[in-house]
């Protein structure tokens, strides 16, 4: 899945919890929120920051949970966010696996490279 394809697809999926996200829309839609995110505080626009965070708050959720479901995790794990460093270890060696038969649906279809 390319860059724009993955913002695509995890907007229009706003508030889908259901079924999976392989990595490459996870990661590329984390990038990509940080990105922005970052470079809107970089140039001062603070409010404007916070705007867009919170815009693309719920679909960053939704992305995470559907990327845990392709692990075959429950996307309540996303609540190891809270625990400062060693939570946030485990979430990204949990967002880093590859993905594997689960309950929560169909895999993402991988395109051959």
């Amino acid at each position: 899945m390319s860059f724009t394809e993955s913002i695509r697809t995890c907007l229009l999926k706003y508030a889908i919890f259901d079924g999976c996200a392989g990595r490459a829309e996870f990661w590329w839609f984390a990038g990509f929120f940080w990105v922005v995110h970052m470079a809107l505080h970089l140039i001062g626009a603070d409010f404007t920051a916070t705007v867009f965070w919170l815009g693309t708050l719920l679909p960053a959720i939704a992305v995470g949970t559907r990327r845990l479901h392709d692990t075959d995790r429950s996307g309540w794990w996303q609540l190891l966010w809270v625990i400062p460093v060693l939570g946030w270890i485990v979430l990204f060696v949990m967002f880093i696996q590859q993905g594997k038969p689960n309950r929560f649906g169909l895999q993402p279809q991988v395109q051959p490279t």
